[in-house]
């Protein structure tokens, strides 16, 4: 198998393409700094994986932006402190403030050449139409939570992904899912029979940070530590 056998590369965005962990425990900082017991990055990170992965199967159809509204008010319960309803949807409209990762805009860019480009997200689409705007490229398809009225790791994402991917003329056996998270994109990845791209953004950190355990490790084809490398590595495919 090699990269440059796909023709089109779907994409998990957050955590990703945009550094949601940074963004994310900047715009927490509000309630964070009031703790009396401070916690460590990944505590912070872990708490909200777990309240987001929770409120997501509960409420699938709620908006991410919303949704992360009431993360962060069950943050705040978890924590002790107090938090008000304006605070919580401020929270939950940080989004378009989070950063994209310094390779990712250039990368696409050089990606763009080669493949169609393919975001399947759980987010709203309104709170994408920023992060969009970080990222540089204009993408083939956008599939978002809002969309589907589900969120990954519900298979129903990747099958809606799948089909209307075909009436654009990509197979499936044409496609590379590149991701970073292992539970919301590599397992289900998987389970529906995708070929996947591992871009290991985490190398360096401990556990699994803003997304859950996966359990059982899935597979995955290709690992890079960054889409820079993964562009290199194509280049590399061209050369050869």
């Amino acid at each position: 198998m090699r990269l440059t056998d796909f023709k089109a590369l779907t994409f998990d965005c957050y955590g990703t393409l945009i550094d949601w962990e940074t963004g994310m425990t900047e715009a927490l900082r509000p309630l964070t700094g009031r703790l009396t017991k401070p916690l460590s990055r990944n505590e912070v990170l872990e708490a909200h994986a777990r309240h987001e992965s929770e409120q997501q199967a509960q409420t699938p159809g709620k908006l991410y932006r919303d949704l992360l509204a009431i993360v962060y008010r069950r943050l705040a319960e978890e924590w002790g402190v107090s938090a008000s309803w304006s605070e919580c949807v401020t929270y939950g409209r940080s989004v378009r403030d989070w950063p994209a990762f310094a390779d990712s805009a250039g990368a696409l860019q050089y990606l763009k050449k080669h493949y169609k480009l393919v975001i399947l997200s759980n987010v709203d689409n309104d709170s994408f139409s920023f992060s969009n705007q970080k990222l540089g490229v204009a993408f083939d398809a956008i599939y978002t939570a809002e969309d589907i009225g589900s969120y990954k790791p519900s298979l129903g994402n990747f099958e809606y992904m799948l089909k209307q991917l075909r009436t654009i003329g990509v197979k499936a056996a044409e496609i590379l899912h590149t991701a970073e998270s292992l539970f919301h994109d590599h397992k289900p990845a998987n389970q529906v029979g995708l070929a996947s791209c591992w871009i290991y953004r985490r190398r360096n950190d401990k556990g699994f940070g803003a997304t859950m355990n996966p359990g059982a490790m899935p597979r995955y084809d290709f690992q890079f530590t960054s889409l820079a490398e993964l562009a290199e590595a194509h280049r590399d495919a061209l050369r050869a």
